[in-house]
C-alpha cells in the first residue's frame, strides 16, 4: 500500500494467516514493525530488501501469533523497543496467557521496553501515533492511529476485521466490551479511515459501520 507520505507492506504468516505490517516514510530507512508474527525470517528478508531497520515493534496485543517474531527481531536489532499496552505486557512472558500453550508451544517474547495507555501519544520513524485502548478480544488490546495522515490509518490488530470482529471466547474476552469500544472509538472516525487488521484484508470505517454483521448499523442489538 502506497499512501501519501506513507508506505506499508504486509507479511502474512502461514499458520494463522496473521498480518505483520511494515510501515515507513518515503526517503527514510527507519520503520515501524506492527505485530511481528510467527515467520520472522520473512520479515527480516523484507526489511533487508527495502534496506530498512525497525525503530519500534508495536504489539497491539500479546497473543502468540502477534508477538512470535519479537525475539528474532530483537536479536537482530537489540536497540529496537517493544511497545505494548500496559495491561497486556504480562502476556509477553507467559505462554498460558499468550495462548501458545494451547498449541503445544511455550512461546515467550522479550519484555516490553515501553508500555502505553489509552490516549497516549508515541512517536517513532517519523510517525506520530495515538494509542486507543479497545479491550474485549484481549483485556489490554490497543490500536495505533497514525496521526496527520489523510485518509486516516489505524493498525487495529484483532479488534475488527473485514466483515467480522475478534474472538471474544478467550479467558479475558468480552463481546459487550469489544462492541462498545468499536462503536465508541473507531466508528466516529471518518468513513474513509483505513483499518489494517491482524488477519485478512484491509477495510474502512464506513464499510464496517454500515455492513459489519456483529457491530454495524444493522447488527442485532445495535
Amino acid at each position: 500500500m502506497d499512501l501519501d507520505r506513507l508506505q506499508i507492506r504486509v507479511v502474512v504468516s502461514a499458520l494463522f494467516q496473521q498480518n505483520t505490517f511494515v510501515a515507513w516514510r518515503p526517503g527514510r530507512r527507519d520503520c515501524l514493525l506492527v505485530d511481528p508474527g510467527l515467520e520472522p525470517d520473512q520479515i527480516t528478508r523484507l526489511l533487508d530488501a527495502e534496506k530498512l531497520h525497525p525503530a519500534a515493534i508495536l504489539n497491539t496485543h500479546g497473543h502468540s501469533d502477534h508477538i512470535g517474531g519479537n525475539q528474532a527481531v530483537k536479536q537482530r536489532w537489540p536497540q529496537c523497543p517493544i511497545v505494548i499496552g500496559e495491561a497486556e505486557a504480562g502476556k509477553l512472558s507467559d505462554p498460558a496467557e499468550n495462548l501458545s500453550l494451547l498449541f503445544g508451544a511455550r512461546l515467550v517474547s522479550p519484555p516490553a521496553d515501553k508500555t502505553v495507555a489509552d490516549g497516549e501519544r508515541f512517536s517513532a520513524a517519523g510517525f506520530d501515533l495515538k494509542v486507543i485502548a479497545i479491550p474485549g478480544h484481549s483485556a489490554g488490546h490497543v490500536v495505533f492511529l497514525v496521526e496527520g495522515q489523510a485518509p486516516c490509518v489505524v493498525f487495529v490488530g484483532d479488534v475488527i476485521f473485514a466483515g467480522s470482529i475478534g474472538r471474544t471466547d478467550f479467558p479475558d474476552g468480552d463481546f459487550a466490551q469489544l462492541a462498545a469500544g468499536i462503536r465508541q472509538k473507531l466508528f466516529p472516525l471518518p468513513d474513509d479511515t483505513i483499518l489494517l487488521p491482524g488477519h485478512g484484508p484491509e477495510t474502512t470505517v464506513g464499510q464496517e459501520r454500515r455492513t459489519n454483521p456483529f457491530v454495524g448499523e444493522n447488527a442485532g442489538g445495535s
